[in-house]
């Protein structure tokens, strides 16, 4: 028996939510799926991750929203097991400082004036940012992820130049200290870290992904020191192999018809790969749908094309 729907909008209370089958596996939560087992990388994109690996270079890699560039990130952490991805999400306001470390100074101010007999630990009120804790000095290379360069500042790219050449930074306010060491919290983690005189150098320079979605050009200087990568949206085989990859093999041929549905609606705008996942989730599972109504309505709800305001 079908279960939708489970909202009616008939304004009377119920349970019916308890009837909603399992999520999507991307949306399975609480099953901790590790983001890029699933990946399908191109030979175009294996030959780039391992030309950066290689040369210790950034990667730049452009494309159209929903092809698979923050994914390929997740993809090369997970299989080359190198811990957890590091994300840095860039916004008009991120500076290169936000991404080396934080320093709560007024935190501290105000912990000194009730502690009068010492003054607080400072390495307490310090946080490395993601690129400050990629660069810490480690056996094996740690992954970050800059996504959306080119939503930043015009001046950030330029301000990068100097770390991704050097592969150091200094953290001013533990140089000026007379103590050779303080531990300091690394980013997004409980876990610590000791600095030694104001000073971070890596050991191996992290494997860099910087995504991009075309909207501005980067200057010279900045791409000479990255190799780059342009992702273009999946065709009819790689789309076959995503979808049996997230749905299984038993769903690809049902699938068939959804793939080249969504290949022609790509030809009338951008559209992503994820939203032909949403719809043979559910379109293809007659359970959940099942009269033919239901599942030509619900195409037109989740495959419509970026930026549109209308169905197609």
């Amino acid at each position: 028996m079908s279960s939708w729907p489970i909202f009616t909008g008939n304004n009377i209370p119920g349970d019916a939510v308890e009837s909603l089958p399992a999520a999507p596996p991307w949306r399975q939560f609480a099953a901790n799926h590790p983001r890029g087992e699933t990946f399908q990388a191109s030979e175009d994109e294996i030959r780039a991750v391992n030309a950066a690996l290689y040369l210790r270079r950034p990667l730049l890699v452009t494309g159209k929203p929903g092809t698979g560039k923050t994914s390929l990130a997740y993809a090369v952490a997970f299989e080359l097991k190198l811990g957890t991805l590091l994300r840095w999400s860039i916004t008009s306001r991120s500076t290169l400082g936000e991404g080396l470390y934080r320093y709560d100074a007024i935190g501290r101010m105000q912990d000194s004036q009730l502690r009068k007999d010492s003054a607080p630990d400072i390495g307490k009120y310090l946080r490395l940012g993601p690129l400050g804790t990629a660069l810490l000095p480690s056996a094996r290379p740690r992954v970050l992820l800059i996504d959306e360069l080119d939503k930043s500042d015009i001046d950030l790219p330029n301000d990068l130049l100097n770390i991704f050449e050097e592969g150091e930074y200094e953290i001013p306010e533990l140089t000026r200290l007379e103590q050779p060491e303080v531990s300091v919290r690394l980013h997004d983690s409980v876990e610590t870290t000791m600095i030694r005189e104001g000073k971070v150098r890596c050991g191996e320079f992290p494997f860099v992904v910087i995504t991009s979605n075309g909207e501005r050009e980067f200057p010279p200087p900045f791409l000479r020191r990255c190799l780059r990568l342009d992702i273009d949206p999946p065709g009819r085989d790689k789309l076959s192999r995503i979808v049996s990859a997230h749905l299984g093999k038993d769903v690809e041929q049902a699938a068939g018809t959804l793939i080249d549905e969504f290949l022609k609606r790509r030809t009338a705008g951008d559209i992503a790969t994820d939203q032909l996942l949403n719809a043979i989730f559910l379109v293809t599972d007659r359970k959940v749908v099942s009269t033919d109504e239901q599942r030509e309505e619900l195409k037109k709800t989740l495959l419509r094309t970026l930026g549109s305001s209308q169905m197609l």
